[in-house]
């Protein structure tokens, strides 16, 4: 028999806490990591080059960043995407449509 404990519909928080131990890739904004923590929550396009010459974007919601991920909240069907660090080319990043002020400006400049 399991034992439930409720964890089912707890919802994981991702963020990770960052101290004075945490890797230099994630608190230094001079590496691509560290400076994107600095832009959780903002509306972006992120451009991945896929094999040699295929471009593909994503749009959403920053919400989480690892060493070599990002995560991003889709605006189609509110499902987190897990996309590789290592394939983005380029980020545009929203200085108007911030997640939670309850004033997101959804104009698309791209």
């Amino acid at each position: 028999m399991v034992e439930d404990r409720g964890e089912e519909n707890k919802r994981e928080n991702r963020n990770v806490q960052l101290d004075q131990n945490s890797p230099e890739i994630l608190t230094n904004p001079i590496y691509t990591p560290a400076f994107l923590r600095q832009q959780i929550g903002k509306l972006m396009r992120v451009e991945f080059l896929i094999g040699t010459n295929n471009m593909v974007d994503r749009i959403g919601i920053l919400q989480d960043v690892g060493a070599s991920y990002i995560l991003l909240r889709s605006f189609e069907n509110d499902s987190l995407v897990y996309c590789d660090i290592y394939a983005i080319k380029f980020i545009t990043i929203s200085t108007t449509g911030i997640y939670g002020t309850g004033n997101m400006n959804y104009n698309r400049y791209y």
